[in-house]
């Protein structure tokens, strides 16, 4: 039977659909029942810490099956099935592009519609380092892959209804055996004993900090 629209986790309503229908037959309850639900809308809401456990329940699982893989995270702005960052111990060319496929081919991994791949060292979790190393590190034309497939029903932007385009972007430090000729740069660092004699000062100053 048509159902909806409904208000869905992604932010947006759903559009109408044909769903299975139920019929009730009887209904009871006990004095002062607990009624077990979550409010889902544009992210951040409740569910969205169900997501965030999710994730944490299925790294060690990816890890199993890809145990290159270091960290993984996915934001809640992705609604958990529109984005996933994964960190890697890079030691062969292409290996980005193997862990974005391997991603895809894992049951409702195969939703995803952004990976994004970087090295071990990078914090998956702090998106201003992501989105820094995916700025700086990319060169779209040999660093971005983009692939058809299934898509999440709820997916509005795809032209088709669960199926659509998906992109991997490899932000890892490009070797030369993956075209790039160049020398890579070293990033800048500050000598810790340094930051920590600077921090200090800048305190005794009373400097504005943080």
């Amino acid at each position: 039977r048509r159902e909806g629209p409904f208000g869905d986790h992604t932010g947006y309503y759903s559009l109408a659909d044909d769903y299975p229908v139920f019929h009730v037959t009887a209904m009871s309850h006990r004095p002062d029942p607990v009624y077990p639900a979550t409010i889902v809308g544009r992210p951040p809401m409740e569910d969205a810490y169900l997501g965030k456990a999710t994730e944490r329940l299925f790294l060690p699982l990816l890890q199993l099956v890809q145990p290159d893989i270091v960290d993984m995270d996915l934001p809640i702005e992705g609604v958990f099935h529109d984005c996933a960052v994964i960190s890697i111990r890079k030691s062969y060319p292409g290996q980005a592009r193997k862990i974005m496929n391997a991603v895809w081919g894992m049951g409702q991994m195969m939703f995803t519609k952004f990976v994004v791949v970087v090295d071990e060292h990078v914090d998956v979790h702090d998106y201003s380092e992501v989105t820094w190393r995916v700025f700086n590190n990319v060169d779209p034309r040999r660093d971005c892959v983009v692939v058809d497939g299934p898509l999440d029903v709820l997916d509005h932007s795809s032209p088709l209804a669960r199926y659509g385009a998906k992109m991997g972007i490899d932000a890892t430090k490009t070797w030369p055996e993956e075209g790039h000729g160049r020398e890579w740069p070293e990033e800048l660092a500050m000598d810790p004993a340094v930051k920590a004699r600077v921090d200090a000062r800048w305190r005794e100053l009373g400097l504005p900090f943080g």
